[in-house]
């Protein structure tokens, strides 16, 4: 093996570590809220880097964007208005722009800096979807904004940083700010959340707790899983509403993202949207018997 050159070691979990071969630092730094670096590699392309942790790389973004985005805004039969929490790179901004019937996406990211740098770094991530005349992007705390706000939305996209102990989306997943969000959506509302890993080796950690509570708030969940390739494990989402979800074939995805969006997808078709739905037997298993609450005053981290 050739250990020359400049390596990214990340840990994936407490006793496993994954190296990268790194081709270029754009950017090392650390802003008010969190450590950042801008790397690129022959396998991944760009890809952010927040407090250690890879949040996506321009290899592969596309696979979580498209699935963090689309099966919640099919569950949605016009989203006009849509709140993204978190999002930094731009990518699930930019999947939400595509749909036709969207007239304004109120992103709202905490850290400016971070925004400015994938701006300035990753254009491919973005593509240019800041500038849209539909965006309205806010630098606030997405809890209190949506505590404080009077709008409401047709879809709210929950884009945030994994729930880490003493990171900045902590309280971002708890049921108090489930129900706050929850207060801001629209009869017939959606609303997905990024769930964490979904893996055999990390399931526990935040996905089938994240399910279980907003199962509290909401009479309509599914969970949807994909491998991410630069995540080293599958990835968990989370979608709810209090309007019963509309069953969709395979010929029915195909059919409504053709009619719905202003491009063609790099990830998913009808197929992939049937998979994506599939769990596996040890995920349904921790769905169905997790009794964790995340609460306020006992937040879940992820390890």
């Amino acid at each position: 093996m050739d250990m020359s050159g400049n390596w990214f070691i990340e840990s994936v979990y407490t006793d496993l570590n994954v190296m990268l071969k790194v081709r270029e630092v754009f950017y090392s730094g650390s802003t008010a809220y969190q450590k950042v670096e801008v790397i690129d590699s022959e396998l991944f392309g760009r890809s952010l880097v927040l407090d250690g942790k890879t949040q996506s790389t321009e290899r592969d973004e596309h696979i979580y964007h498209e699935t963090l985005v689309h099966p919640a805004m099919l569950c949605h039969p016009d989203p006009k208005q849509v709140f993204i929490g978190g999002g930094g790179e731009g990518g699930t901004l930019r999947e939400v722009l595509c749909h036709n019937s969207v007239e304004m996406a109120t992103m709202v990211d905490l850290d400016s800096e971070v925004v400015a740098l994938c701006r300035q770094y990753l254009p491919n991530h973005h593509l240019g979807s800041f500038d849209d005349p539909r965006t309205n992007l806010i630098h606030e705390d997405a809890r209190a904004y949506l505590q404080n706000t009077p709008d409401l939305y047709d879809v709210i996209i929950l884009d945030l940083v994994d729930p880490l102990e003493g990171g900045t989306a902590a309280l971002l997943y708890t049921q108090e700010f489930y129900a706050l969000a929850k207060a801001r959506l629209n009869s017939g509302g959606v609303l997905v959340t990024q769930s964490g890993p979904a893996g055999l080796l990390s399931f526990k950690e935040c996905f089938t707790t994240i399910f279980n509570t907003l199962g509290t708030l909401f009479d309509h969940i599914k969970a949807v899983q994909v491998h991410v390739p630069a995540f080293q494990t599958l990835w968990g989402f989370t979608i709810v509403s209090d309007t019963a979800f509309p069953e969709v074939s395979e010929d029915d995805a195909e059919f409504e993202l053709a009619r719905r969006l202003s491009k063609k997808l790099k990830y998913l078709d009808g197929v992939s949207y049937s998979n994506m739905h599939s769990l596996l037997k040890f995920q349904r298993d921790g769905l169905r018997t997790e009794k964790r609450i995340n609460k306020d005053s006992d937040p879940v981290f992820m390890i």
